[in-house]
């Protein structure tokens, strides 16, 4: 057994008097605190017949008890952290389909799935915050009859930790299993990526239902003996409140994140200048290099960006801090896992030549739950097809050109919705975009893209259009340009290319 191969040995390193979470408004929770409600809780499930192969589903508002709910049931039990503002058809779906044996939910909460829970026999625990961010009791009296209780039991490292689904675009969700070896691996690799040490603060303002969130955010810097600030979400109006309350060290965010907080830079010049930020980290799609440039410029502290996904268990490759040299527009090199990039035959590719990001390690799922079709399709000769087109160059850096499902097929031509991304950002009066198919009668596909102007500017359709055809081929050309006060995204402020023309009443052909 390797060292730090449960979630146990990973927490096991900071100091016990030293803050772990911190909240606004709350004490800080140590992180002897913190291991004490790491065994707490794991007794108080076993009591109640929850075993270590046992679903528990958990619908909590983000902040510390969300991230102290999900490290305590992974440590002890299977989490499966669910997005709070699913209505009750989803947590039909969600609870069913994971198989949860109970749900935890917050005391007073009104949450349909609590309804939904009841009505499918499933156990709810409510929990009530302590003393201390992250602190909690668990009310198990409403517990139905789960079985006797469960003896107690180390985590081994294969034992499933975490489950969540793929986002279920354009198919059924699939149940993506992950270990406690996997969830480990992955910690270390981005506390390696990241430097984190027991000086550093991460401020989280991602969704803690999400891969990204639970361990860039929460899980790796704590695997360092860092402290982690949990907000309620992210909200571009309290950002720099938050910077200046919390002092950060850095912090992680999806693109359209960076592009929300940086519009509002120039009203937060001061807080910018008082409290230097290490470094800044983006990943889940792609960051525009006049983004990068601009926060870079704004910050003053390098901004890395990181590629990473469910299967994976988040992070896959990441440009490096410095001295290491940063590639904008690249993902970086591999930061974990072996990557290659493969051909539609297997075959594994030289540099410079563009084909399928494939990869392999400890931190890569086993296999997709029940479903051996996807497996069949998506493991080939030991790696994983994470289903992106992209290159490495000759450093082994990592270029992402797309998604085989986005690419918009146009009479045949094959165009890479991120190209006409960088080219609309390029505009001086473009402040974010996001660029998709829309079908269309005679030719398959059209290029659409929704564009949100910076404050104070304007831009025509023709003007526009006029922009973009002096840097691409006419055929990669939008046909339709929609201006937007903000661009459609999905639960984790993702930006979703796939679907998008539905979403926004273009679904039907034009022709």
């Amino acid at each position: 057994m390797s060292a730090e191969g449960t979630l146990s040995d990973l927490l096991s390193r900071g100091e016990r008097g030293a803050a772990a979470l911190s909240a606004a408004g709350v004490p800080d929770l140590t992180y002897g605190e913190l291991r004490g409600q790491l065994a707490e809780t794991a007794a108080a499930l076993r009591a109640i017949g929850i075993g270590s192969s046992d679903r528990v589903a958990i619908v909590l508002p983000n902040g510390p008890e969300m991230a102290m709910a999900f490290l305590a049931v992974a440590s002890a039990a299977v989490s499966a952290p669910l997005n709070p503002g699913y209505r009750s058809e989803e947590f039909e779906f969600y609870l069913s389909d994971l198989g949860a044996k109970a749900l935890i939910v917050e005391t007073g909460s009104n949450s349909p799935a609590i309804d939904v829970a009841r009505k499918a026999g499933i156990s709810i625990m409510t929990l009530r915050p302590q003393r201390g961010a992250g602190s909690f009791s668990l009310d198990t009296s409403g517990v139905v009859s789960l079985g006797a209780p469960q003896p107690e039991r180390s985590a081994e490292p294969d034992d499933i930790a975490l489950i969540l689904h793929t986002s279920g675009t354009t198919s059924r969700p699939k149940i993506v299993p992950l270990t406690q070896r996997n969830l480990c691996a992955s910690a270390k690799n981005i506390r390696r990526t990241c430097s984190f040490t027991p000086a550093d603060r991460g401020l989280n303002i991602m969704p803690l239902f999400h891969i990204h969130g639970l361990i860039a955010a929460v899980l790796a810097p704590l695997s360092a003996g860092a402290s982690v600030f949990c907000t309620p979400g992210f909200n571009a109006l309290k950002f720099y409140g938050w910077l200046e309350m919390v002092q950060p060290t850095w912090y992680t965010a999806v693109p359209t994140m960076h592009q929300m907080a940086l519009a509002r830079a120039h009203h937060h010049a001061a807080t910018i200048a008082a409290h230097r930020l290490r470094f800044i980290r983006s990943s889940s799609s792609a960051l525009p290099r006049a983004v990068i440039s601009a926060m870079e410029s704004t910050f003053r502290v390098p901004v890395i960006e990181s590629y990473g996904m469910t299967e994976a268990t988040h992070q896959m490759a990441s440009n490096p801090l410095p001295p290491g040299i940063r590639k904008p527009g690249t993902v970086g090199p591999a930061a974990g896992p072996e990557i290659a990039i493969m051909d539609e035959s297997g075959k594994l590719l030289a540099a410079g030549i563009t084909g399928e990001v494939v990869i392999r390690g400890e931190n890569v799922t086993r296999g997709y739950e029940n479903n051996p079709k996807a497996n069949a399709e998506a493991f080939v000769n030991g790696w994983f097809r994470t289903g992106d087109l992209g290159t490495q160059d000759a450093d082994g850096y990592v270029s992402i050109t797309g998604r085989l499902k986005e690419i918009i097929s146009r009479g045949g031509e094959k165009i890479s919705p991120r190209e006409i991304d960088e080219v609309l950002m390029d505009h001086p009066a473009v402040q974010q975009v996001v660029t998709f198919g829309i079908p269309h009668d005679k030719l398959g596909e059209e290029v659409g893209a929704v564009v949100v102007l910076r404050e104070g500017m304007s831009v025509t359709e023709i003007e526009l259009r006029a922009f973009v055809a002096e840097r691409v081929a006419e055929f990669k050309v939008p046909r339709k340009l929609l201006f937007m006060d903000e661009i459609p995204k999905g639960a984790t402020v993702k930006l979703q290319r796939i679907g998008l023309a539905a979403k926004l009443g273009l679904g039907s052909r034009i022709s």
